[in-house]
């Protein structure tokens, strides 16, 4: 093997594990860019649909199973929340023409079934018996609880999901939280260990615990990566499409604070009127309890001065809900141990226009409903940190096909300022992500292109111009640069005690030479005697000397 060989071996893009398929296959009913899509992920075999709400998600994850048991056999499973099924039935049946997908609740069922496309819940997987590898392939609609690597459902999902051949991810929020979660959908589709990508990418913070940021040099190539098996788009135009249907309406947010007369205890005993430390989850829980009538009455005023407008008005607790009913005639709500038929029947009629009022949880109703047809008008009964879950909840009305001005109505206290900046905070950097990948997209469209970026890193030239050879040890081989790779380098150097053997990453290759940086030793022993001299000759600067 070539030298320029081994380097791009190193180069990590997801491999391609599924098959080309011809445009003219696609359900002519799906837009170009779903088409796009489609093929993509196709062809890849293990992918994720990253794109924003509205762009037909749901289409394409249908036609993806559709298309594989075409060409390979077998059976499909799509896995939804409880309160989505209906959107997959309606699509299936009145957009693509498909037979009604069966919906499963044990491998009884799905050995019994009719139908080669099935649906079933996040909880019948996780903690029933459904077995995932029956199937040849898989989609998981709003993946988003994928994120978290500690959960029960990622490390279940981890294990049951191993090896099957054809596996799809959804979600308009993949991180909603730090950049280190995109990781864990790649451990999911069995791109990369999580562990891997972790120790490739990220550096640790040492001020702060669990803090990993991203290595600044590694930062493109980190986007690159993900754009390889995660498809992020914003609307047509970023794949070069029209974007005619698919206008967002203006949006306006208000956050309506209810101001509290009690004086508030903090963690050093000091008593104020204003909470002025962020707030624990417990104490954002005891806010909550302490302010639901003055909430209430808030929401109640807003939705009393539109009497034309339809609300949908989202709560978290059992206590709010109460309340609402017993304070706002006419709204109609649903529960966790809701009969389910019932639930899904007043879900719909909400859905098309038969219930002005309509309270419910973001944990039952803020993933994959779509209720834009009939309802611009949100309220937030209260907030809390998760924005993954406030981000759907706020886009079940603001997504294409909205016709009006979208309003939403937060309803906050003085003592959660700093819940609303961690949300906002939160918002700001998914707008960056989200960014950073139309931003790849855009320029490089679905093509293998945008890869040659890495390939033109990894150059090799030697650096006379930079540093003589005289100012490395005699016992390196060679001085050369690696741009590629050189920051992940000078990072280790510096906060790994100065470790300059590579193994992790290089392994024992080009007998015996260990690459730090584009030197090479020898032997081990030479690398650790000169390590001092290779750090000097890195930064110029002598270590413990800054």
């Amino acid at each position: 093997m070539k030298y320029i060989d081994f380097l791009k071996s190193k180069i990590d893009i997801a491999p391609e594990t599924g098959f080309k398929i011809d445009r003219s296959e696609i359900n002519p009913i799906c837009k170009e860019h779903q088409k796009d899509a489609i093929m993509w992920a196709v062809r890849g075999g293990r992918r994720g649909l990253f794109e924003s709400c509205g762009l037909g998600k749901t289409i394409q994850q249908l036609e993806f199973c559709r298309l594989v048991l075409k060409h390979k056999g077998g059976k499909a499973l799509i896995v939804v929340y409880l309160g989505v099924r209906q959107e997959f039935t309606n699509d299936a049946i009145n957009l693509l023409g498909m037979e009604r997908p069966e919906y499963v609740r044990n491998m009884d069922e799905v050995r019994n079934a009719k139908t080669d496309i099935m649906l079933t819940n996040y909880e019948r997987v996780r903690d029933g018996d459904i077995d995932p590898k029956y199937f040849t392939v898989t989609a998981l609609d709003e993946a988003s609880c994928l994120r978290s690597y500690g959960s029960k459902t990622y490390q279940t999902f981890l294990d049951k999901f191993k090896r099957v051949p054809y596996k799809l991810v959804s979600t308009a929020t993949p991180s909603p939280n730090r950049f280190k979660e995109l990781i864990h959908y790649a451990g999911y589709l069995e791109i990369m260990d999580t562990g891997q990508a972790l120790t490739r990418f990220f550096k640790r913070d040492s001020t702060k615990a669990n803090n990993l940021t991203l290595y600044p040099g590694k930062e493109d190539e980190f986007w690159l990566w993900v754009s390889s098996w995660g498809l992020f788009i914003d609307k047509p135009s970023d794949l070069g499409y029209s974007d005619q249907g698919y206008s967002l309406p203006d949006i306006e947010v208000n956050w309506r604070m209810i101001k509290r007369p009690e004086l508030n205890e903090g963690d050093d005993g000091q008593l104020s009127f204003i909470q002025t430390q962020p707030m624990s989850l417990k104490k954002c829980a005891k806010e909550k309890r302490d302010t639901i009538t003055s909430r209430v009455l808030k929401a109640k005023e807003i939705i009393d001065s539109e009497p034309e407008n339809s609300f949908i008005i989202w709560h978290n607790l059992e206590a709010e809900r109460r309340e609402l009913k017993k304070e706002i005639p006419g709204i109609v709500d649903i529960y966790g141990n809701m009969d389910y038929d019932e639930r899904e029947k007043r879900t719909i009629d909400f859905s098309e226009g038969r219930i002005r009022l309509f309270a419910t949880k973001k944990s039952l109703s803020g993933s994959g409903c779509n209720f834009q047809r009939h309802c611009h008008r949100a309220i937030f009964l209260g907030i809390d940190y998760e924005f993954n879950d406030f981000y759907q909840a706020v886009h079940r009305i603001y997504r294409f096909m909205q016709k009006e001005k979208v309003v939403i109505d937060i309803i906050y206290t003085e003592n959660e300022a700093e819940v609303k900046n961690a949300l906002l905070r939160k918002w700001e950097q998914h707008d960056y992500m989200a960014e950073k990948m139309r931003t790849i997209i855009k320029k490089y469209g679905l093509s293998d292109a945008r890869f040659e970026k890495l390939n033109r890193k990894l150059g090799v030239k030697r650096m006379e111009d930079r540093y003589t050879l005289t100012d490395l040890p005699g016992e390196c081989e060679k001085y050369y640069t690696i741009d590629w790779y050189v920051d992940a380098v000078t990072e280790t150097l510096e906060h790994s005690n100065l470790q300059v053997i590579f193994r992790r990453f290089w392994g024992s290759a080009l007998d015996h030479a260990l690459i730090a940086s584009g030197v090479a030793f020898k032997t081990q022993e030479a690398a650790e005697r000169n390590k001092y001299a290779v750090y000097k000759a890195l930064t110029g600067k002598d270590w413990g000397k800054e």
